[in-house]
């Protein structure tokens, strides 16, 4: 029998909203007690920790996570995902479909999970793809899929954009009970787009898409939802604009949810600067005025998840002219640190963000996840929220290196992260 006192730690509590001190007994992988009396008696045969007044939170769910088996394992591997998971924080990582071939079939997705079971130091909860080929002209075999252990079905940055398949498939899913993620970017106006229309788009010389194009995708999508019924979240929400459609469908009744990735609560247009393409992102980088209301949004529950929307390009991918260089950029370790950033900006406080790293996205998926309570299972990440670094990406544990965050100035450490209550960090 293993048993791990946590002791003279920060409990950061999503559920209950609190941040308090206390220690956390952690028996064979569960967490097996709370206490918050400093004269806690040590049970015989533990192993104790001294977490040195840190703060002591439910490990990261991180939804829409791009690993790339089967067919570039040369940008991402399970193996390596796992590493840079571990070294973030992020206990469990929900995968994406858009591999090659992507993962559309049975054979596939039980292909992906032995490979992740076999090399990922944190748990690995695989989507499926919501039509064959990502291709959005005949659905995948739902069914099938939720017996092989998706926990979601997404085309990822695809849009389906027939709305008879759509209605279809959200119609199917729904009598699954199966939980369909959209990307919500109008793909004739988005098509091409480098950058977010305005001044400096036009100044730059990018082609540009329009804030619009997110809010028209998303009313289409809501509709249908209106229309089947389907349990439906959109993947990431980075615009004033479609605000209030969120708040319209969740105000009827309708089971949606949404996420944003860190990237969009923490950077803007501007940070493009002179062509710089690791900011190059799907969707583009918004103006402040929209990060500021999607910050506000997420700190009023309205966008109940955020994600880190890790996407590994290599150098060839993305040294390349703007407009050519691929879209997307690594958040798995960084994600934690920028949130971060809210929190010393006064923008959210430690248990709304690790509600919307953990405890939601947890729930959304129906993982056993995410929570501080006796008998949860003991997925934990121990931080110091105020240490300062200055991120060199030289050391990051993922293949790919593409973040927009090389050289910034950020505030806050992983220090430990346990899967089930073993110590992944020591095993990096």
């Amino acid at each position: 029998m293993s048993v791990t006192l946590l002791r003279n730690a920060r409990l950061i509590d999503p559920e209950a909203g609190t941040v308090t001190p206390g220690s956390l007994l952690v028996r064979d992988g569960l967490i097996a007690d709370i206490s918050h009396d400093p004269a806690t008696a040590l049970p015989e045969g533990a192993q104790v920790i001294d977490c040195a007044g840190h703060c002591l939170a439910p490990g990261i769910v991180d939804v829409g996570v791009k690993v790339s088996e089967p067919g570039e394992r040369h940008k991402e591997s399970f193996r390596s995902a796992g590493r840079a998971a571990a070294a973030g924080g992020v206990t469990t990582i929900v995968t994406r479909p858009d591999t090659i071939p992507a993962i559309d079939t049975p054979e596939t997705l039980e292909f992906v999970t032995r490979r992740a079971q076999a090399d990922s130091l944190v748990h690995v909860r695989p989507m499926a793809a919501l039509t064959k080929g990502r291709e959005g002209r005949e659905m995948t075999e739902i069914g099938f899929l939720l017996d092989a252990g998706a926990v979601a079905f997404t085309d990822a940055d695809r849009v389906v954009e027939d709305t008879r398949i759509l209605s279809r498939a959200l119609t199917y899913a729904r009598g699954l009970g199966a939980l369909v993620i959209g990307h919500v970017q109008d793909p004739g106006l988005s098509r091409g787009a480098a950058v977010t229309s305005g001044k400096f788009a036009s100044l730059r010389g990018l082609p540009a898409v329009s804030p619009m194009a997110e809010r028209m995708a998303l009313d289409r999508d809501i509709a249908l939802i209106e229309m089947t019924g389907a349990r439906y979240h959109a993947d990431q929400i980075t615009t004033a604009r479609a605000l209030p459609a969120l708040a319209r469908a969740k105000r009827n009744g309708h089971d949606v949810t949404a996420g944003v990735s860190i990237h969009h609560l923490t950077l803007n247009e501007l940070d493009v600067a002179d062509y710089r393409s690791f900011f190059k992102l799907k969707p583009p980088l918004r103006s402040e005025d929209d990060r500021m209301s999607v910050v506000a949004a997420v700190a009023e529950g309205l966008i109940d998840i955020i994600c880190s929307m890790h996407t590994p390009q290599d150098e060839e991918s993305k040294r390349l002219p703007y407009e050519e260089a691929a879209s997307g950029a690594v958040g798995l370790e960084t994600l934690l640190p920028a949130a971060l950033r809210l929190v010393h900006a006064g923008h959210l406080d430690l248990p709304q963000l690790f509600r919307a790293l953990s405890l939601n996205p947890a729930r959304r998926l129906g993982l056993d996840a995410g929570r501080l309570a006796p008998g949860a299972v003991a997925d934990l990440v121990l931080f110091d929220p105020d240490a300062p670094f200055v991120l060199d990406r030289a050391v990051l544990q993922s293949k790919s290196r593409n973040t927009p965050f090389d050289g910034a100035r950020l505030q806050g450490k992983v220090l430990t992260t346990w899967v089930a209550g073993r110590n992944v960090t020591a095993e990096l």
